[in-house]
């Protein structure tokens, strides 16, 4: 008899990692974190833990080269990994390269790669310090392992927040969502008129979201001057709503959001309107923002709600199978994960 087959697409990203990594435990005494957070937590210098995180890009899944800049794509790919250390409430120091390409790119073209990786390097004081390179049959792929350090007392993780903190986000949220629609509008018109010029002009805020985006290193700064210590935080790639329900679901608690409260920028706002989409679905679902979300006890309050970096969106529940979002009119209606996943079948 045939084994079972399971298609990948049926169980999507979140699913498959479950899958891999039930039952699996560490042995070492320096792993103190192993799989299940943004980043990995190492006790190999004493005084600090060391994190590592780390993500790939592969093209056609999470680029399209005909508008993504090679420069570009180079330090977007080193920021998302910085941001998933700085999700940790850590710094990051050094990162770790891998590169596979076919042979449609020159020598030209991954320099270029690599000016935006030093770029980024530059940018956030961090080591590029090794990697690897392989032939690729299938396009261009990147694999980027970040490092960094934090004090044992000051990690953040998903889970550890209480019922009652306050969900707070740095930034304003959806408009690299938006920058991508309107670069997969303009390849559109491209392809059906080769000659035609593409309609950029007034839109550069929400093109830089989606083309160089930045990693909150600053946040976790402003924290430290702040004196507070988030009791959960997690990077907003997938979008805020998933992120929040991992934060919920990881520190078994609900989640409450209130529309009227997150944060959108008036030009993300427009767009989407102009594009007939909803702006707060932009912003609950868009993701590569790469702002972060953290909860802070009710008692930190006055800290947080006149801060210019930061915007209180909702607040944690003791009801585990709470997922609501309050709508500006007072309805609540359920708060679903409809962000990216890069297995799920409708990717």
């Amino acid at each position: 008899m045939d084994a079972e087959r399971t298609e990948i697409g049926t169980i999507g990203e979140f699913g498959l990692i479950a899958e891999i990594t039930k039952g699996l435990e560490t042995t070492r005494e320096e792993t103190i974190l192993g799989v299940g957070d943004d980043a990995a937590i190492l006790n190999l210098k004493q005084g600090h833990h060391t994190v590592l995180s780390t993500d790939m890009l592969c093209e056609g899944i999470h680029f399209d080269l005909s508008y993504s800049p090679l420069k570009h794509l180079g330090y977007k790919a080193i920021v998302v990994n910085l941001s998933d250390i700085c999700a940790m409430n850590a710094t990051p120091t050094q990162v770790v390269v891998g590169l596979a390409l076919s042979n449609r790119f020159s020598v030209e073209a991954v320099k270029a790669l690599y000016d935006g990786m030093r770029l980024a390097c530059t940018r956030y004081g961090v080591d590029l310090v090794g990697g690897d390179t392989t032939s690729s049959k299938s396009g261009l792929a990147l694999s980027v392992t970040a490092v960094g350090q934090v004090h044992p007392d000051k990690v953040t993780r998903r889970g550890g927040a209480k019922a009652g903190d306050l969900l707070v986000v740095s930034g304003e949220l959806g408009g690299a969502y938006m920058g991508l629609q309107i670069l997969e509008r303009e390849k559109l018109v491209f392809k059906e008129a080769p000659g035609a010029q593409p309609e950029l002009d007034g839109h550069e805020e929400l093109l830089e979201r989606q083309l160089k985006p930045e990693a909150r290193l600053d946040v976790v700064e402003e924290l430290a001057k702040l004196e507070l210590l988030p009791s959960a935080m997690i990077d907003i790639s997938d979008g805020l709503a998933s992120e929040a329900l991992h934060i919920g679901a990881q520190s078994e608690c609900g989640v409450r959001l209130y529309e009227e409260k997150i944060p959108m920028a008036e030009k993300m706002y427009d767009t989407a309107r102009e594009f007939n989409l909803d702006p707060t679905m932009c912003a609950l679902s868009g993701g590569e923002d790469y702002e972060l979300l953290f909860t802070v006890p009710q008692d930190r309050f006055e800290d947080i709600r006149n801060h210019p970096m930061f915007s209180i969106v909702g607040h944690l529940t003791e009801d585990q199978d709470d997922r609501t979002l309050i709508t500006r009119n007072g309805m609540e209606t359920e708060l679903k994960a409809q962000g990216w996943d890069g297995l799920a079948e409708d990717s």
